[in-house]
C-alpha cells in the first residue's frame, strides 16, 4: 500500500471518530475542483464541453478553503480542468496544509516545471500526476504526442526535490495485462510513492464513447494484471479490498456521499462523476437533501459499469471497519485471481435509455472571465 504510516494513522482517526459518534454518513475525500479549463483535451474527460464563459470561472481561495472547512474530510483531492492553471492555487494549497489536510494536487504535469517553485515538500502534499499507462498509451488517450516524456521528466524533477509524488491511472478499452504490468514496474524505477488506478468512467460529455471498459472486463483485466504481479513489488495508492473489488471477489453497492464534489457550480449532485444530477448550495445541504437511494450500479443505468476509486474506495474501507479480518487476509495474500468472481448486482431500474437529465443540469448564467 503506498500510502505513508503518518497518514493511514490520521484517517484511521478520523474514521475511528465518526463510528464513536454514530455518524452514517460522512466524507473521507473531498473532491475539490477550483476550475475545468485544461490544457488538454482527453478521449475520455467529461470536463472539456463547457462553454469558454464557464471555463473562464474559477474558485476563490475563500470559496475552497470554505469548502475544506464544511466538508472536513482529511483528504482533499484537488482536480480540474488542469489546477495550475489557477493563479491562486498555491494560497489554496497553503490553506488547506495549514489546517493540518491532506493535499493531493491532480496535475498533467505540463505546467509543473513552471510552477513548482510555488510550492513547498511538505508530508501534506503530494503531486498526483496523470499517467495512463506507456509513453503510446498514454499520448493517445490524452490525445497529444510528447505529453508521457513530459509528465515523467517532471515526475523525476519533483521526486528530486524532496515532494511526495503519486501517478493517477485510468485504464480504457484495449488494454492487456502484459501493457499495464510493464507500466507499473516503470512507475517502480520512477520511484513514486504510489500509483491510483481503475477503469475510466462513461461520461456522457467525453469526446469518445468507444474508450470505456465494460465491468466484467475490467474485473478479468485486474485479475491478469494482478496475477502478473505477484512479487513484483508494486506500491498501489488503495485499500487491499477496493483492489479486491477490482478482481471481482467483492459486491460492493458505491459509496458516493465518501467522496463529495465541490466545484464553480456548488456542491455536485452526487458524485464527482455524474455532471447532469444537478448541485446543492452547501455541503450540509448536499448531505442532507441529495436521493441517494437513486444512485449505484444497481440503481442508476448511470452508474452501471462504474468501478472508480471515488465510489468504491469508501464501500472498501467501510467494509475493512466492518471485518478487519477479511481486510487483513487481502492485504497479506493480495486478491484472489481465480475461481468464481462475486456475483454482480441486478439491475433495479428498466434497462433501455438512461433517464432524462434534469433541466437545471448545465447552469448558462452568463460568468465574467477570471483572469
Amino acid at each position: 500500500m503506498g500510502v505513508p504510516l503518518r497518514q493511514q494513522l490520521t484517517v484511521a482517526k478520523y474514521l475511528l471518530k465518526q463510528k464513536i459518534f454514530g455518524v452514517k454518513r460522512y466524507p473521507l475525500v473531498l473532491m475539490l475542483e477550483p476550475l475545468f479549463r485544461c490544457n488538454l483535451a482527453c478521449a475520455g474527460c467529461g470536463k472539456i464541453d463547457y462553454p469558454d464563459e464557464i471555463l473562464n470561472r474559477r474558485l476563490s481561495v475563500e470559496e475552497s478553503l470554505q469548502a475544506v472547512d464544511e466538508c472536513d474530510a482529511p483528504i482533499v483531492s484537488i482536480a480540474g480542468g488542469e489546477p495550475l492553471l489557477h493563479k491562486e492555487l498555491p494560497e489554496i494549497v497553503r490553506g488547506i496544509i495549514a489546517r493540518k489536510k491532506y493535499v493531493y494536487l491532480c496535475t498533467n504535469a505540463l505546467l509543473l516545471k513552471k510552477r513548482i517553485d510555488d510550492y513547498e515538500p511538505s508530508p501534506f502534499l503530494t503531486l498526483s500526476i496523470h499517467l495512463d499507462g506507456n509513453r503510446d498509451r498514454h499520448d493517445a488517450s490524452v490525445c497529444q504526442a510528447g505529453v508521457f516524456d513530459r509528465a515523467v521528466e517532471a515526475v523525476e524533477m519533483a521526486i528530486a526535490r524532496g515532494f511526495r509524488v503519486t501517478i493517477n491511472c485510468t485504464l480504457f478499452q484495449g488494454e492487456s495485462a502484459e501493457e499495464v504490468a510493464e507500466f507499473l514496474d516503470h512507475t517502480q524505477r520512477l520511484g513514486v510513492e504510489g500509483v491510483t488506478i481503475a477503469p475510466g468512467f462513461s461520461y456522457e460529455h467525453a469526446p469518445q464513447q468507444n474508450i470505456f471498459i465494460r465491468m466484467r472486463d475490467s474485473k478479468e483485466l485486474f485479475r491478469k494484471v494482478f496475477k502478473l504481479g505477484r512479487g513484483r513489488g508494486w506500491r498501489l495508492n488503495h485499500s487491499g479490498l477496493y483492489l479486491d473489488f477490482l478482481a471481482g471477489n467483492q459486491s460492493y453497492n458505491c459509496t458516493p456521499w465518501g467522496n463529495p464534489t465541490r466545484n464553480v457550480f456548488g456542491w455536485q449532485k452526487p458524485c464527482y462523476l455524474l455532471v447532469d444530477e444537478g448541485y446543492a448550495p452547501s455541503f450540509r445541504a448536499l448531505m442532507e437533501e441529495t436521493p441517494w437511494h437513486k444512485y449505484g450500479n444497481s440503481k442508476n443505468p448511470k452508474c452501471a459499469n462504474c468501478m472508480a476509486h471515488c465510489g468504491y474506495e469508501a464501500s472498501a474501507v467501510e467494509d475493512a471497519m466492518r471485518r478487519p479480518w477479511k481486510a487483513a487476509w487481502v492485504a497479506l495474500f493480495g486478491p484472489k485471481t481465480e475461481g468464481r468472481m462475486a456475483p454482480e448486482p441486478e439491475p433495479e431500474y428498466e434497462t433501455g435509455a438512461p433517464e432524462a437529465a434534469p433541466v437545471n443540469v448545465r447552469p448558462t448564467i452568463r460568468i465574467e472571465a477570471v483572469e
